[in-house]
């Protein structure tokens, strides 16, 4: 495929080393636009800014010509960077690499995916991009790798309406010798509320999730990365249980249905 213009956006922020190394690595390959959020807007799932003004002020990044910091979600920053910054549509957007893993039920509330489907809802072929660690050297790997992928003849884009959502497992388990087409798998969180009071005598709390994660089920993303491989999960908008749907869906209403019941 031929990558003409990339904008690359992220949910930890325009400091963010994963973004930075993301950035600069896939500049080699097509004209890079990096539209990301001033701040940590980490599981800020597909919020969007309506009743207050979007900034957007010019950064300067290394390896990058054009640099914008928003006062916005990521979901803003697709949004504003495809439809008002940049002079062209992008032919890529690439969301991440976000420091940690989006696996199963993290697409709900993650940032980083969030912003991929917000390009795909604006017709932008998206990828959300994750890695397990933090670690410097993993998300320089995952950032090459990125490059490698999106470079080469055999990259296909997602299609209109999907989405890839993809996660790297950490290096300190090895370098991944697959990547592995899979569904979302089970990740669920045992979620942990701490009371405390501030110096004013005041309550509030301070929730922990911890993730419970089931690996022993190759064919899902979070096995895959648990067996050392790079997950990729294809993903859609359309959430609706047909199975619930009856074969005769329509309902008569009677004109009486505010009387009792019988």
């Amino acid at each position: 495929m031929n990558l003409r213009r990339i904008l690359v956006t992220n949910d930890d922020g325009i400091g963010a080393v994963g973004l930075n190394r993301l950035a600069r690595a896939v500049s080699a390959v097509a004209e890079v636009f990096v539209v990301a959020p001033e701040l940590e807007r980490s599981a800020m799932g597909h919020a969007i800014t309506m009743h207050k003004p979007l900034h957007a002020a010019t950064v300067e990044m290394e390896g990058v010509q054009h640099a914008w910091r928003i006062n916005g979600t990521p979901a803003d920053c697709a949004k504003l960077g495809v439809e008002a910054l940049m002079p062209h549509r992008p032919d890529l957007l690439l969301s991440g690499i976000n420091h940690g893993s989006n696996l199963g039920r993290d697409i709900y509330y993650s940032g980083t995916v969030s912003a991929a489907m917000e390009g795909m809802f604006l017709g932008v072929p998206s990828l959300a991009l994750s890695y397990e660690g933090d670690d410097s050297g993993g998300l320089e790997w995952a950032a090459a790798f990125v490059r490698w992928w999106i470079g080469g003849s055999f990259f296909v884009c997602p299609p209109q309406g999907v989405l890839y959502n993809v996660n790297f497992p950490q290096i300190a388990k090895g370098q991944p010798a697959h990547m592995a087409w899979v569904r979302l798998g089970r990740r669920e969180y045992s979620n942990d509320f701490q009371r405390r009071v501030d110096p004013r005598g005041r309550e509030y709390y301070w929730m922990a999730g911890r993730a419970q994660d089931v690996a022993d089920e190759p064919d899902t993303d979070v096995g895959a990365v648990a067996s050392g491989s790079i997950a990729v999960t294809p993903l859609q908008l359309d959430a609706t249980a047909y199975q619930l749907i009856p074969a005769h869906n329509l309902l008569e209403v009677p004109t009486n249905f505010d009387r009792p019941l019988a």
